[in-house]
């Protein structure tokens, strides 16, 4: 649509017209653009001087930058009598000088706070199917050297020294029968001295005895050295219901734990041996 003249107003029009109204063919007040090109010089200006780009933080240097690099320095500086002792002892040593003990657990608390809070919780917690190592539950050992090599090489991880142990999947692959994985359902059941039936408790101690005893040991007191878990207590790694653990039996749990040596320093994962051992009265 071409510009017209609005002949009662005597002005030009845009040419544009909504329900009767015209738009006038008029320029920006001048206090209006002078205003605008005020505020784009004035952030070009800003942007110069001030921090504005992420690698370019104005000719002003106008941030904590410096302040927070130099407080790191002096806290690096400040640490490095302490990590050099801790390279050199082993975490038994560590553990008999209080005032590295006390720093290496502070450590050990910042490490799990970064890489071990997503599964084992806060505090060492624990959730359904990550073990809580605030307790004296120790499905590997919980003496400082069981520790260190858990967190260094992991469970059933990449890593060739890893802590290895494989339950059979008694129902996939059909080692027992339904009516058996039951029956030892029960048994363990009664293990944990929770109600069951006792009938099939009684037919359930035989198939335990020949299948899982083997890992578990007689009675489910359980086996460190092989990662089977006590059943004759109350914590359950997966869930103590008797679908939960019908749900183990037919499955089996085979969880991962990533090998943490090469992610974390020498000086990190002595500390978080001792912060680890210190959550649960390690032995």
């Amino acid at each position: 649509m071409s510009a017209e003249q609005d002949d009662d107003a005597g002005r030009k029009t845009t040419g544009h017209e909504w329900d009767g109204i015209r738009e006038y063919d008029a320029p920006l007040p001048l206090w209006w653009l002078y205003t605008f090109y005020a505020t784009i010089v004035f952030a070009v200006v800003w942007c110069v001087f001030n921090p504005s780009l992420p690698t370019f933080y104005g000719l002003l240097d106008n941030t904590t930058r410096q302040k927070v690099a130099a407080d790191i320095a002096a806290a690096t500086t400040a640490q490095e009598p302490f990590i050099k002792r801790i390279l050199a002892l082993t975490p038994e040593e560590i553990r008999r000088d209080p005032e590295l003990s006390a720093f290496a657990r502070v450590g050990g608390r910042i490490a799990f706070n970064n890489n071990c809070v997503p599964c084992h919780q806060s505090g060492g917690a624990g959730i359904k199917g990550y073990p809580s190592l605030a307790d004296d539950d120790w499905l590997w050992g919980g003496t400082l050297a069981d520790i260190e090599q858990t967190i260094r090489y992991g469970i059933r991880s990449d890593s060739d020294k890893a802590r290895t142990s494989m339950m059979p999947r008694f129902g996939v692959d059909g080692l027992l029968e339904p009516a058996q994985i039951d029956d030892v359902v029960e048994y363990v059941l009664s293990l944990g001295h929770l109600p069951h039936d006792a009938t099939a408790a009684a037919r359930g101690a035989t198939v335990f005895a020949d299948q899982c005893a083997g890992c578990h040991m007689p009675g489910g007191v359980g086996n460190r050295e092989v990662g089977a878990p006590a059943l004759n207590d109350a914590i359950w790694l997966n869930g103590g219901d008797r679908a939960s653990i019908r749900a183990s039996v037919h499955f089996a749990r085979m969880g991962v734990m990533p090998a943490w040596q090469g992610r974390l320093d020498e000086a990190t994962i002595k500390m978080l041996t001792l912060y680890v051992h210190g959550l649960g009265g390690g032995k």
